[in-house]
């Protein structure tokens, strides 16, 4: 039997994980199970949630239409289940799983072999075998074949990827936004910390909190992001400095798809590399000075030093890095919302270029009102990102430390 003690330690346990549990409770699991139901319905502005069955006197019903005094109730039927039950699954991933879009996904999947085989010998070589060239050299060489093989062999796939339906067209947009995005704020990032810690650099607190000013000002993104779309206007700051400077009449940045998406990608750099960097330096300042000293004494050059010594032992703090900023990223809204709002459109019901995972589910639940597709959607991307979560804690291993 358990005496007063157990039971003391149980209730005082209870007490401080309690208001966690079920605000876990409310703002995590129940909503996710609304959800999923949701997503096997055909919940949408046509069909309101069976509860509106009150008569009221020009009301409008949460989630109902306005109903009236001895009037039916809405304008049209309460939601049900759908049949086929995976029927708004189907309705979401379009042609994905059809042959044409699997053979599309197996082709980008082909033109990335080259980094996974680079990522292999890498590994192989820190296991002890002679290492003929150093890291980065493998690396540039694997990101250059790839490359090469997108460009000849992956534009027509990615296309074909992109017509299967509005779920691939977000989804590979999106990732695309991800890859592109991180390795190049983690790039400024450790440039800028390189830079800033350097002994040379006179003023290096004035030079950190300069650094560091964009990721204030993230914390209203939006705001923020309203100056960077009046830069990129026609009639913007932008346009009419090239006229000032060059004579030159600038393009409407952000009607183009590939321009409005640089722009995204430019904007949020600005403000995520001071993550980065601020990381990077804390990284940085754990690096005895006397493992510099002794390979500059091998005569070992900078970028010997920057491959075999800093980058090395910096990846324990910048991998957990990666994978926060990576999921982030992935749920990008305001910045993307103050600028584009997902556009340029490129026509009715068509996902704009910039319209990535969380603006298309906004625009389904909040304009669209299709409730049933867009939880759909919901659910498939929480099971990716789920997933990849998982996967990113086992390979950065940023648990380890609270497990050991």
């Amino acid at each position: 039997m358990v005496g007063w003690s157990g039971r003391r330690k149980t209730l005082l346990i209870l007490l401080f994980t309690g208001p966690t549990l079920l605000g876990l409770l409310v703002f995590n699991v129940y909503p996710n199970i609304l959800n999923t139901y949701t997503s096997f319905t055909n919940s949408n502005k046509f069909h309101p949630y069976p509860d509106c069955t009150l008569t009221l006197n020009s009301i409008m019903v949460p989630n109902c239409w306005p109903v009236f005094k001895n009037q039916p109730i809405g304008l049209g039927q309460p939601f049900k289940i759908t049949e086929p039950l995976f029927q708004n699954y189907i309705t979401v991933l379009g042609k994905v799983f059809t042959v044409p879009g699997l053979l599309s996904i197996l082709t980008i999947a082909l033109c990335l072999v080259p980094l996974m085989g680079v990522y292999w010998i890498d590994r192989r070589l820190d296991k002890g075998l002679e290492r003929s060239a150093p890291s980065w050299v493998l690396w540039l060489v694997g990101i250059l074949v790839s490359l090469l093989l997108l460009v000849f062999l992956g534009v027509t796939a990615w296309n074909n990827l992109i017509s299967s339906g509005d779920f691939m067209a977000v989804v590979a947009r999106t990732v695309l936004f991800v890859i592109l995005r991180v390795p190049i704020s983690f790039a400024v990032g450790l440039i800028l910390a390189l830079i800033v810690t350097s002994p040379g650099l006179p003023g290096k607190a004035l030079w950190r909190v300069i650094l560091f000013i964009p990721w204030a000002a993230s914390s209203v993104a939006i705001l923020t992001s309203l100056v960077w779309q009046f830069f990129f206007r026609e009639q913007g700051t932008v346009n009419q400095l090239l006229n000032l400077a060059f004579g030159l009449k600038g393009p409407i940045w952000l009607n183009d798809p590939i321009y409005a998406f640089a722009i995204i990608i430019l904007v949020d750099v600005w403000y995520s590399y001071p993550f980065f960097m601020v990381t990077i330096l804390g990284a940085l300042a754990s690096i005895s000075d006397d493992v510099y000293e002794a390979a500059e004494l091998d005569g070992a050059t900078y970028m010997q030093q920057l491959t075999s010594i800093t980058l090395p032992l910096i990846r324990v703090a910048i991998l957990p890095a990666i994978v926060l900023t990576s999921i982030t990223a992935f749920q990008m809204f305001g910045t993307v919302w103050a600028i584009t709002q997902g556009g340029p459109t490129a026509g009715a019901g068509v996902p704009g270029g910039t319209e990535f995972v969380m603006v298309y589910a906004y625009k389904q639940i909040f304009q669209v009102q299709n409730y049933n597709t867009a939880t759909a959607f919901a659910t498939i991307i929480f099971i990716f990102l789920f997933s990849a979560t998982m996967y990113s804690l086992r390979f950065s291993q940023i648990t380890k430390g609270a497990t050991a």
